[in-house]
């Protein structure tokens, strides 16, 4: 049974623009979201109310996947994100619904995420984790501003 919920805060000298961009641009996504040791492959992104994504992280060491998708069900250009997640092994039941908030701050963009409903057999701490560094990442990929 999906039991877990983890809650994630991070300012990120970057506009909610650009932050909101870089989490539904499918080879933005592929670069920042997978946490340290593995890769991810987008292989569909639509990114409206009712749409659809699925993509699969790879673990680098030991070539196994994890694939999973799920459906927007909330977007509020450059404020809000909520979609579900549910992953393709049985192994893993339940439906997460992830929750990104995003708010203007003086020195860039404070990011809020909730992920609710994390399957039982994976540790909420394990998650965090991942998600700890996921951030590293989109912090290196939107803080950044280079001139054309």
């Amino acid at each position: 049974m999906p039991t877990g919920t983890v809650h994630l805060h991070r300012v990120l000298r970057a506009k909610p623009e650009k932050i909101y961009r870089a989490f539904l641009d499918a080879e933005a996504l592929a670069r920042w979201l997978p946490p340290n040791g593995f890769t991810c492959k987008v292989d569909h992104l639509d990114a409206k109310v009712g749409g659809t994504f699925r993509m699969a992280f790879r673990n680098f060491g030991t070539g196994n996947s994890q694939s999973f998708g799920g459906s927007y069900l909330e977007l509020i250009p450059n404020e809000r994100i909520r979609h579900t997640d549910k992953f393709d092994d049985p192994g893993l039941p339940g439906e997460m619904v992830m929750t990104v908030t995003l708010r203007a701050v003086a020195c860039g963009t404070e990011v809020h995420i909730v992920q609710e409903g994390i399957p039982e057999a994976i540790p909420p701490e394990f998650c965090y984790l991942g998600w700890q560094e996921s951030l590293e990442h989109l912090a290196r990929l939107v803080e950044p501003e280079i001139p054309d």
